[in-house]
């Protein structure tokens, strides 16, 4: 549980700064705007940003679903209303719980993980990659990449393509091969 522990705690660090990016011009939520009227060279609109308020949204949501959730999975009562970062800590302090239902703990790593990349999208970072060392198994090609906060190794030649029936590689074009860190532990930067 340490993987879902690592992205609920890196999801509760970031939201609050995501709300904070919400302000126009740098300004916070908290302080009085000035009075309102047509746009003049001192007073000036600032263009609601979008993709922000979408993240919020999309997150605030996913973190209602995913605590109603792991709750009735672990027959535990419907919490109460809570801010974001609260129900967050009160899922991470389940995770003891969660570990014990496999298919509960992947889904709530697996969604922990899809809110913190999110989160940090929209505040304008990027996931780090690394260069692996070696070849992939599949096309041979010097093209493997190490996301160490995925945990995984990707093939990132868009021709790779294997011979596995359960593969989506030969029918979809996005698709990559995608093995966990553990497997590829050699890494050059």
């Amino acid at each position: 549980m340490t993987d879902a522990a690592y992205w609920l705690n890196t999801l509760r660090d970031q939201f609050p700064t995501l709300i904070d990016e919400l302000a126009p011009a740098g300004r916070s939520a908290s302080t009085p705007r000035g009075m309102p009227g047509p746009a003049t060279p001192s007073r000036t609109t600032v263009p609601l940003r979008l993709h922000v308020s979408d993240a919020i949204r999309d997150i605030t949501d996913g973190v209602v679903e995913l605590e109603e959730a792991v709750r009735d999975k672990l027959g535990l009562g419907r919490a109460g209303q809570a801010p974001v970062p609260v129900r967050i800590g009160r899922m991470a302090a389940l995770l003891a719980q969660v570990a014990a239902h496999p298919l509960l703990a992947e889904h709530v790593r697996d969604e922990a993980r899809r809110m913190a990349r999110r989160c940090s999208r929209a505040l304008g970072g990027s996931e780090p990659m690394l260069t692996a060392a070696g070849r992939c198994p599949w096309c041979d090609s010097v093209s493997l990449r190490v996301f160490p906060e995925r945990g995984s190794t990707l093939c990132i030649n868009p021709g790779c393509r294997c011979d596995r029936a359960d593969c989506d590689c030969g029918t979809n074009p996005a698709q990559r091969h995608e093995w966990p860190l553990a497997q590829n532990p050699e890494v050059s930067r």
